[in-house]
């Protein structure tokens, strides 16, 4: 089998399937409208409240309320097109492309709703996609409200609107914790020289430390490591004793990861 994560599963409705380089089988959970939907609402909201405080802030150092309105009704300046309305359209219009590209295919909106956009194989996106993506975005709220959008997310067998499509982007649930655990307990099944019961004591005790209260952690993490023949760490007046411990366990995760200890 080589190395190559294959194209996601089309059998598994709902599901991006996929498959790791180190030939586990995993699956992404495709959001659907309502959560795409959330997430704009959110994304909407806050740039258009950008963009007004920029029109505001900026409008009220230059002028009065009275030449603010002159300005609308009129044609604006040079000065006050490119200092103050350009900007604010930028603020508007530029939120999505930057802040996929910034926040690795997440926006503020995005984040709240607990969604991120990913590609057909499950990495995360390019910048070249996500610009493709915000390109079709003109093609996509056509004739209004999205509509053209919308369309396509109930009809397409992804939910992906006329952007996504274009770009090979899926939006997905983002459940960062269980994946970071999931690369966790990977590491330990093909690294560790523990069992697999001292592997879920092991992870479990360290899920669940902050938690725990002081004298409780201390105790479970002597007896793990008795438990496994490691030796307790050296009192260290310049370091509590309880983090003494977790600096130990979290070594050992470490190793098993391949990372630096």
């Amino acid at each position: 089998m080589n190395g190559n994560p294959p194209p996601a599963d089309e059998s598994a409705l709902g599901h991006l399937s996929l498959q790791s380089p180190d030939a586990l089988d995993y699956r992404l959970e495709i959001a659907g409208l309502g959560a795409r939907s959330h997430a704009f609402v959110i994304d909407w909201h806050i740039r258009f409240l950008l963009a007004l405080t920029w029109l505001l802030v900026v409008g009220f150092a230059l002028h009065s309320f009275e030449q603010m309105r002159e300005i609308v009704r009129h044609k604006p300046s040079f000065f006050d097109t490119w200092v103050w309305l350009v900007p604010a359209a930028a603020i508007y219009f530029l939120y999505h492309p930057v802040l996929e590209i910034v926040m690795a295919g997440r926006t503020p909106g995005k984040r709240m709703a607990g969604v991120r956009l990913v590609t057909s194989q499950g990495h995360t996106p390019g910048t070249g996609a996500l610009l493709l993506r915000n390109v079709f975005r003109l093609l996509d709220c056509l004739p209004g409200l999205y509509i053209v959008g919308l369309v396509a997310v109930a009809l397409t067998r992804q939910q992906v609107r006329i952007g996504d499509l274009a770009a090979g982007l899926v939006l997905v649930y983002d459940h960062a914790a269980q994946q970071k655990a999931l690369r966790r307990a990977t590491g330990l099944a093909l690294n560790s020289t523990l069992g697999p019961h001292d592997q879920a004591l092991l992870l479990d005790l360290t899920a669940r430390w902050p938690e725990l209260e002081e004298a409780a952690r201390i105790r479970f993490a002597e007896q793990f490591l008795q438990r496994i023949g490691r030796p307790l760490p050296d009192a260290d007046r310049k370091l509590h004793y309880g983090r003494q411990l977790k600096l130990t366990l979290d070594k050992l995760l470490a190793e098993a990861e391949g990372a630096a200890p």
